[in-house]
């Protein structure tokens, strides 16, 4: 509702086209008229109404809003502790210790101060809604917390008044102060959520250096990035992070694109090779010409469309809140009614003692604890039953959406297969002895390669001996050759051995064609004499993900491919997984443009991946679902989180959210079930039939009896199949 207030305030600013508010982002995504209004007056207009409004100009302090956002949640963090402290034996002395005559006593300050101070912004937001003719959730937890506080105050201080009628004095000054405590604690937790969702956004901020080594007349000047300018000549060193888009001028390296592909092999880059900028160089050294600089680099592109697609997705109205609009206006209303009609028509002499019992009454019992717990005890439950089977579930909203997904892209690096290459297959022809000499000594060849699939051939190869090698040569994209006990050895493609005179046997030729064909990397192992081995180099396939395809199918869940790989590859592993709907050689922002075609063709979609290049696809879904080997900003960014990267676990969160939301919707049918009986009868409708008057304690009772049912109910979750 305070999304929804936000909006209103801008939208009521002249010359504003819309206006979008992301409550989990704390963002606001404005269209409007330059010359009808302006960014003051948007933040007038949100301030008037209660709120505060951040620019996005040069004067303010780009950290301002997190430093605001840690401030609410440390202060919100001392609030619950100590509101919670209080709370406790207050409850304990309201219902065990009733009859205790000092107990009332006790429990006043305690309860004074964890309502009225630690409870503090339930009332100031109540006063700010009523002033604006709003009413929401807050207004109904100030109205029956102050309410109930102010009777157990007055029954404290003029019992008499009550006594003297042959009635008792009664004190709820526990419902107030747990009231309180109960929903600090929500807030907290959706406080906490919000400070994380911007942390995604900070780390792919952090990928761009802040400095640069530019060439200026022959000499290296480190400077800042914002100094930049097309047709500067940038030096990268080893290590380093590309601090810009350009082309290469000269030098040669491998450099880490899994930014962009979600590739784990880097891509080779020489002369005329473009190199973008958060990637990542590998050993060697390399020469550029600045191309892009600034919010035109491809780098901010991907943190535009993160921030785009987080903003995109309009904040969902919560069903309590919404139920709350009506449900709030009609308990005041009811409990006025009473009041009045008990003032007019109730027994002569204790006409005003009827109606200020019926008017406390009404709200007491239609305090919305059960209602209040409806949702957040079901979710709790659901979110910590998911974690119990390795599924990280971040926020309600994804949990209740899951079982509505009839679509999932998926990545293929990482996602569908491990994500790291590994030798899949090995052929060798030839003496044995001899094969494995020569493989002996390759391995030694590539521990000083470095080429990305020579950690492939040395994982295969394990912890063998080391060999000193002599006169080591690496000729760039082709292979590697040196001298081992003064015999010539040589690792590499095809290419490489004919250009090296090395005879490769028809049937190490046949396979590596074949091998090539199939989207498997070969390598070639040979020494002076000939070729004798070949390694087949490939990602492969998890052996849980075609399970996992087949079973969404099964329950009617599109599947889709998504990749940054070559075709030949992705049609691979797409026909090996039995998807049939697949997209290759993708990029960040493409991914996200094929999650929304989808969304616009009207389906409810989830997207799976592991990389910082399916970022903006994790956000833009309506359920992102990293897998948790993956990169921390893949994890930041995405509403799930799959701990042990198997595939299988996705159709299993479907599961989990319909049984979830099913407890939902029982809770709040029996919430409210409770109150439409509840109500009438706190209202004094059975009076005038039989003479019963509900007392307020046996109210407070049966408003805790509801919760109790509630929390019961979803307990239920943890052992349901």
């Amino acid at each position: 509702m305070c999304a929804m207030h936000v909006e209103k305030a801008l939208k009521s600013c002249n010359g504003m086209v819309n206006a979008v508010v992301n409550l989990s982002a704390n963002e606001a995504e404005v269209e409007y008229e330059e010359k009808k209004t302006s960014p003051s007056k948007m933040r007038k207009a949100v301030q008037d109404a209660g709120y505060d409004l951040l620019t996005e100009d040069e004067e303010n302090d780009p950290d301002r809003l997190r430093r605001a956002q840690k401030k609410e949640y440390d202060d919100l963090k001392k609030d619950v502790i100590w509101a919670s402290a209080l709370a406790v034996p207050v409850a304990v002395l309201g219902m065990a210790f009733m009859r205790w005559p000092a107990s009332k006593w006790i429990e006043l300050p305690l309860a004074t101060v964890a309502v009225f101070w630690f409870g503090r912004q339930f009332f100031v937001s109540a006063w700010r809604q009523i002033k604006h003719w709003q009413v929401g959730m807050d207004t109904l937890v100030a109205l029956s917390t102050g309410t109930a506080y102010l009777f157990s105050l007055f029954n404290t201080v003029f019992p008499q008044v009550w006594t003297s009628r042959g009635l008792e004095a009664h004190v709820y000054y526990e419902a107030s102060a747990v009231v309180v405590a109960f929903i600090l604690i929500g807030r907290l937790l959706e406080s906490r959520a919000k400070y994380d969702t911007s942390s995604s956004i900070r780390r792919l901020v952090a990928l761009q250096p802040n400095k640069a080594t530019v060439e200026v007349d022959g000499m290296q000047v480190e400077r800042d990035i914002s100094e930049l300018a097309v047709g500067d000549t940038i030096v990268v060193k080893p290590g380093e992070n590309i601090p810009v888009d350009g082309i290469v001028a000269d030098g040669s390296s491998y450099v880490d694109e899994s930014l962009l592909t979600g590739e784990p092999m880097a891509v080779l880059k020489s002369g005329g090779s473009e190199v973008f900028a958060g990637t990542v160089n590998q050993k060697g050294s390399f020469r550029f010409t600045a191309s892009t600089i600034g919010r035109t680099t491809v780098l901010s592109r991907i943190i535009r469309t993160v921030r785009e697609a987080q903003s995109s997705k309009a904040p969902v109205q919560k069903l309590v809140d919404r139920i709350a609009g009506v449900f709030v206006p009609a308990v005041m209303g009811v409990a006025l009614l009473s009041f009045a009609l008990w003032l007019i028509f109730g027994p002569e002499g204790s006409a005003l003692t009827y109606a200020v019992l019926s008017f406390v009454t009404v709200l007491v019992i239609a305090c919305p604890c059960a209602l209040g717990l409806a949702t957040p005890t079901a979710v709790t439950v659901g979110i910590g039953r998911g974690a119990d089977e390795g599924i990280l579930i971040k926020d309600a909203e994804s949990l209740e959406t899951m079982r509505k997904i009839n679509a999932v892209v998926l990545d293929k690096t990482g996602t569908i297969t491990e994500g790291n290459p590994h030798v899949s297959e090995a052929y060798s022809v030839g003496d044995p002895e001899r094969v494995n000499e020569v493989t002996a000594a390759v391995a030694n060849l590539e521990r000083l390669s470095e080429h990305p699939l020579a950690e492939a051939i040395m994982e295969y190869f394990g912890n063998e001996s080391t060999m000193a090698v002599d006169g080591f040569e690496s000729t760039t994209g082709l292979g590697v050759s040196g001298k081992i006990g003064g015999k010539q050895y040589y690792a590499g493609n095809s290419e490489f051995m004919h250009l090296n005179g090395i005879e490769v046997p028809f049937k190490l030729e046949e396979k590596y064609s074949l091998w090539k064909g199939r989207a498997i990397s070969p390598v070639l192992a040979a020494d002076s004499e000939g070729a004798v081995s070949v390694f087949g180099i490939a990602d492969r396939i998890k052996p849980t993900s075609v399970d996992a395809i087949r079973e969404m199918k099964s329950r009617g869940i599109e599947t889709h491919m998504v990749t940054g790989d070559n075709d030949a590859v992705a049609k691979i592993v797409a026909e090996q997984a039995g998807i049939e709907k697949y997209a290759a050689e993708v990029l960040p922002n493409e991914k996200y443009e094929y999650v929304r075609k989808l969304q616009n063709l009207g389906k409810t979609v989830a997207v799976a991946g592991d990389g910082i290049n399916d970022s903006a696809a994790l956000a833009q879904g309506d359920v992102g679902i990293a897998m948790g080997k993956g990169s921390g900003i893949a994890i930041d960014v995405a509403k799930m989180v799959i701990i042990s990267s198997d595939l299988r676990k996705i159709p299993q969160a479907v599961r989990l959210s319909t049984l979830t939301v099913s407890t939902i919707r029982q809770n709040l049918f029996w919430a409210f079930f409770y109150n439409v009986l509840a109500i009438p009868v706190a209202a004094g409708v059975l009076y005038p039939i039989n003479g019963f008057m509900l007392n307020p304690m046996i109210a407070g009772a049966c408003m805790a009896l509801s919760s109790v049912f509630v929390v019961t109910n979803s307990l239920r979750l943890k052992i349901r199949k």
